[in-house]
């Protein structure tokens, strides 16, 4: 797929037009059921509470065991997917930065006992206490950020964790081979920026931080308030023998007596929440023991990741909630103030990753199909994030079909939902490249009164090794 330069002018029809051939050549199996499958999620009515009910949209034109033979059977190439989407117009700070975002969204299965490769997902409660553990999928996102407050984010790239996984590597890989595409597709050049990568506080940030370090990436992640980081050890007085100290002065999120005085201190008045105040502290680096992830590091001394400590304070929250410090580390040094704003103000834009994943499951249905295989699942996640891309092309394309009780948007101001609902006047002018379904005759099935003597197999949920390569005959 031919792209235009990434300073020029673009297209909008265009570009959607051009993404939709690119995908379409992406389906190596099945491709016109998997392509109008595509089509059916972006055209439906309402949200996707079935896969099935996608078969009786009037852009789907064949029947519903070719739906499910799509997802169960087809083939994508996903390499050359994951290129279109780095190819596309993405989102960028008024400096030219890009900034990423990594996250990790569950797909639930726990009632699916012949589903193998699942995992013990993280759940939160509403109340205190009440998250559970339940058996599922985790997929690994990572996408590109917009500014300003808004619910849209460009996917670049998914990627299923499996129980012989190490996350924190397998994100680490996953950040590796987004950049690489982004340089190749002109996204990111020599002298640019850095990629400013976002995370939570899920993430060993320091850890991504020294696994990235080889490239123009930096890290900005959250981390716990019960958390001690370490200054620089002082230089040795002259004259002094022994053994330098390791490390220097202990710095405790909790313990305001640890906390010298900032490096940088800043003020902004927001809209919702009163003044917040970020004070910066520089080179802190946590203490690295030889377990767990860096039990495997090779011998001698563990590596001193030094980042900048930043802590938010705001004066009051919505719902009379006592506000509560955010603490982030960046791999950076020397933060000046112009830093220290702009990457808080950049963590806080993590959170429209959110929005997303809740367009992903609430409307588009991602976690809805009742699928086996893992292979599928991926498939069908594949298509959605797919669908999510047209959406954003379709953005300053779509009308705003509002309800009577619903306020009218401001000009290129519509949500992922209202440009979805929309996309069906879009649709008819776009490229459509399947062919007419043809005549077929459904299969016997199983005769009647026959037991099914293929049982599937039971799988374990949890962590494990990776299992062995089946021998070649």
């Amino acid at each position: 797929m031919s792209l235009p330069q990434r300073d020029a002018p673009r297209d909008a029809f265009v570009d959607l037009a051009s993404f939709r051939t690119e995908l379409y050549a992406c389906l190596t199996g099945r491709r016109d059921a998997l392509f109008e499958l595509s089509d059916a999620l972006l055209c439906a009515d309402g949200p996707v509470r079935t896969l099935v009910e996608l078969s009786l949209t009037p852009e789907y034109r064949r029947g519903h065991g070719a739906l499910y033979g799509g997802v169960n059977r087809g083939h994508l190439d996903v390499s050359r997917l994951r290129r279109a989407l780095v190819g596309l117009p993405l989102p960028r700070t008024a400096e030219g930065q890009l900034v990423l975002a990594v996250d990790v969204s569950n797909w639930l299965r726990p009632d699916a006992n012949t589903s193998p490769d699942r995992l013990f997902c993280y759940t939160y409660g509403r109340g205190r206490g009440s998250a559970q553990m339940i058996p599922g999928w985790p997929y690994s996102f990572v996408a590109a950020l917009e500014q300003g407050r808004t619910s849209w984010t460009a996917m670049l790239d998914v990627v299923r964790l499996c129980p012989w996984d190490d996350a924190i590597a397998v994100t680490a890989a996953q950040i590796r081979e987004v950049f690489q595409r982004l340089y190749v597709a002109g996204q990111w050049q020599i002298g640019d920026p850095p990629v400013l990568v976002v995370a939570d506080a899920g993430y060993d940030v320091t850890r991504l931080a020294f696994l990235l370090t080889d490239l123009p990436v930096e890290m900005l992640g959250r981390m716990r308030s019960d958390r001690v980081l370490y200054f620089p050890p002082p230089p040795q007085p002259p004259g002094k023998v022994g053994r330098k100290p390791k490390r220097g002065a202990e710095f405790a999120f909790e313990v305001a007596a640890t906390q010298p005085a900032p490096s940088v201190t800043t003020a902004t008045d927001t809209t919702h929440y009163g003044k917040a105040v970020a004070t910066a502290w520089d080179r802190l680096h946590p203490l690295l023991v030889r377990r767990s992830a860096w039990a495997e590091h090779p011998k001698g001394e563990l590596p001193v990741i030094e980042g900048t400590v930043i802590r938010l304070q705001v004066d009051h929250l919505r719902g009379d909630r006592s506000p509560r410090p955010v603490w982030l580390w960046w791999s950076g040094t020397a933060a000046t103030a112009g830093d220290v704003d702009r990457l808080w103000q950049a963590f806080l834009r993590r959170f429209d990753l959110e929005h997303t994943f809740r367009m992903l499951k609430q409307t588009m249905g991602w976690t809805t199909p009742k699928l086996r295989e893992p292979a599928a699942a991926d498939r069908w996640t594949w298509l959605v994030i797919a669908a999510h891309a047209q959406l954003r092309l379709a953005r300053p394309l779509a009308e705003d079909l509002r309800n009577p009780w619903e306020r009218p948007a401001r000009q290129g101001h519509l949500t992922p939902a209202r440009v979805r609902r929309g996309f069906r006047r879009l649709h008819r002018k776009t490229p459509q490249p399947t062919g007419a379904p043809k005549s077929t005759i459904a299969g016997p099935g199983r005769p009647t009164g026959t037991k099914n003597r293929h049982r599937a197999r039971v799988h374990p949920v949890g962590k494990r090794d990776k299992p062995d390569p089946p021998l070649s005959s």
